[in-house]
């Protein structure tokens, strides 16, 4: 894995040779063949760093997709997926994770250029974290759902006796439609746990980062998935309707916004199916008046929501402070925030790279514009970034606000954090709580205190005094409209089973 790769990378032309094998040829993935869509309408792909054009590819049609989830109704119906152990499950899991291992840096290249992502943090959460999801769910597949693939019941001695097991089954066929901020890492947390189900998928990418996609596809298709267990269809919501509403399929996943997730869920209970969300947050982060270095917490409190150019469903946008504080904190947020450095993705000095699109940092300048006129002031950071041709944002702190504006109830999806004054712990708890999402939140201070606030959040997950890593045995997902459902961890895994009884008598 290099630590060197510093390369300009314009366009398609200035990826390596290895980066391009993974990207080159037709984009959809059926039924173990490769084709270019067949739609009129096109899909142009953009370098986020520079503006450029990538790649123009003709979407696929509805046709091409109910293709994709009939190619994975057989093949978990009467192809070998159905009997393969779950030991032959685990060896294509970890040959898959061993191909992302050989391929990193190709990978990184991708996404770098795909999705602007810095090249330090492509590496750490796009590259490695799915790499690592992907070996925990092989172990998964050995090891079995809670309870095992089938579980003894104690006999029942009532009239007639009788002796029961339970069996835990694949759900069966998966629609997985993700989001473009973490796109290898969106599929691979329905992939790794589908796969290891004994489960088949297909997959629709964001129509904004469908090259990532298509290059782990190929690096499945090398691991030795049988045709039709994993498919991949390119398109705009015409194909997303497909995979949510088809008769044939038995869950859909969908990881992005409030609005898609609402129109993917009424098009799944056309067919009452399954349906696990992750969708948005404006989580917050609770800063204790028991902190004992308000300095030393503020670089995990800003990157926690502009890391990624504030492309994260989980960002902590809400900063909680004390009301006694906040002077003191605004004033060490200005220093910390002034000296990130936002550019292009493969410089390895940058902190920040550009946002996915021009009309996705519009957005977020929108809101920022609009607090403004209302009142508020920028604390740190603010404006498009100077010097620059893509899609660059500055980070932000807006300061003299509540909890009751627009730039702090809404989702913005970039680098722009809030400061907000409270008076006690419980006017925190309340603030936390006064909004439409529960993903995740984050809190400082004293470690008793802290844990005592963190388990009356109604969130998905909290992180206490900084966290850690992302584990893939720790479960994600949300209450209220953040969605429902969880991926990874047990709980996530207990997503792609069935539950039946199996009854008979005692003679």
């Amino acid at each position: 894995m290099s630590t060197t790769l510093l390369t300009p990378l314009v366009g398609i032309d200035s990826l390596s040779a290895a980066a391009r094998s993974l990207i080159d040829g037709p984009i959809n993935w059926i039924d173990g063949q490769w084709e270019d869509g067949q739609s009129d309408q096109t899909n142009t792909g953009y370098n986020p760093s520079t503006g450029g054009e990538l790649r123009t590819d003709h979407n696929a049609t509805p046709a091409q997709a109910e293709r994709a989830v009939l190619a994975a109704r057989k093949a978990f119906d009467r192809g070998p997926w159905g009997s393969t152990s779950p030991g032959d499950r685990a060896a294509i899991l970890n040959r898959l994770a061993d191909l992302m291992e050989q391929n990193f840096d190709a990978l990184v290249e991708i996404i770098m250029l795909e999705v602007g992502t810095p090249v330090t943090l492509a590496r750490a959460m796009q590259i490695s974290m799915p790499i690592e999801n992907l070996r925990w769910s092989a172990r998964m597949a050995i090891k079995g759902p809670r309870g095992g693939y089938e579980e003894a019941l104690t006999p029942d001695f009532h009239t007639p006796p009788s002796s029961s097991i339970l069996q835990r089954v694949p759900v069966g066929v998966i629609a997985g439609i993700t989001g473009y901020n973490f796109p290898i890492n969106s599929v691979i947390w329905k992939l790794g746990p589908g796969l290891a189900s004994g489960s088949t998928l297909v997959f629709k990418s964001s129509e904004r980062t469908p090259l990532s996609t298509r290059a782990l596809m190929k690096l499945t298709e090398q691991a030795g998935v049988p045709a039709g267990v994993v498919n991949f269809v390119s398109g705009f919501g015409d194909v997303g309707a497909v995979l949510s509403a088809h008769e044939a399929v038995d869950m859909v996943m969908f990881t992005g916004s409030l609005k898609v997730g609402k129109i993917i869920q009424a098009a799944a209970a056309q067919t009452t199916k399954k349906v696990v969300l992750e969708l948005g947050g404006k989580s917050a982060n609770i800063l204790l008046p028991t902190v004992d270095d308000f300095d030393a917490i503020v670089q995990p409190s800003i990157m926690r929501f502009a890391r990624n150019s504030g492309q994260g469903c989980g960002s902590t946008t809400r900063m909680l402070v004390p009301r006694a504080q906040y002077d003191r904190f605004a004033e060490s947020i200005q220093g910390f925030v002034n000296g990130l450095k936002v550019g292009v993705a493969w410089d390895e000095a940058n902190d920040l790279g550009p946002l996915i699109r021009a009309e996705q940092r519009e957005f977020v300048a929108g809101f920022v514009d609009r607090a403004l006129e209302q009142g508020a002031d920028v604390i740190a950071g603010g404006g498009h970034t100077d010097g620059l041709d893509g899609y660059f944002y500055n980070p932000t702190v807006i300061g003299g606000v509540d909890n009751t504006w627009e730039i702090s109830r809404e989702e913005l999806f970039g680098p722009v954090g809030v400061l907000i004054p409270y008076d006690t712990v419980e006017d925190a708890i309340d603030i936390a709580h006064d909004s439409p999402y529960g993903l995740h939140a984050a809190v400082y201070g004293d470690p008793t205190e802290a844990f005592q606030v963190a388990k009356r959040l109604r969130t998905g997950a909290v992180s206490i005094n900084g966290g850690g890593y992302m584990r893939p045995d720790g479960p994600w997902g949300g209450f209220k409209l953040s969605g429902f459902g969880r991926e990874m961890g047990e709980d996530g895994f207990q997503e792609f089973f069935q539950v039946k009884h199996i009854q008979w008598p005692i003679r």
